[in-house]
């Protein structure tokens, strides 16, 4: 099985990286177009990106301000039954985390695979700027930016 992993650090509280990643509000700011779902082990998540990308998941670990983890289980045939998960660690300096991501379960390193692993360093780039700086892009502008 194929990985993406990517770690950055974001200067914002465990609290704050935890909501981005973890609610709906959150995710529609940096990638859904609109999502629902509660963040408890077992809820489903709408994950909503337009008419052909109405997809869905369930959430598998959720570990206020530690972990958060999402198996795909409505998707793109080579997404479905990966999970897409973060684990938070908030570092010595104060207000300062690190974010740790993972997509695992790829089949192969298919041509999907690689532009998804671009596509997450972009939605991840966007995630960090609004959390530290309160930038909001629009969806349709968020490969772009």
């Amino acid at each position: 099985m194929q990985e993406i992993l990517h770690q950055f650090p974001i200067k914002a509280s465990a609290n704050k990286v935890f909501d981005g990643i973890a609610t709906p509000a959150g995710l529609d700011q940096w990638w859904t177009k609109t999502s629902a779902g509660k963040p408890a082990v077992g809820e489903t998540y709408e994950l909503f990106f337009g008419e052909t990308y109405n997809w869905r998941a369930i959430v598998t670990k959720c570990i206020p301000n530690q972990e958060f983890e999402l198996e795909m289980t409505g998707a793109d045939a080579d997404w479905l039954g990966t999970k897409i998960g973060f684990v938070i660690k908030p570092t010595n300096a104060k207000g300062n985390t690190v974010v740790e991501f993972y997509h695992t379960g790829w089949a192969e390193k298919s041509d999907h695979y690689r532009i998804s692993s671009f596509c997450w360093a972009m939605y991840l780039r966007i995630l960090k700027r609004y959390l530290e700086f309160g930038e909001e892009v629009a969806y349709e502008k968020r490969l772009s930016v």
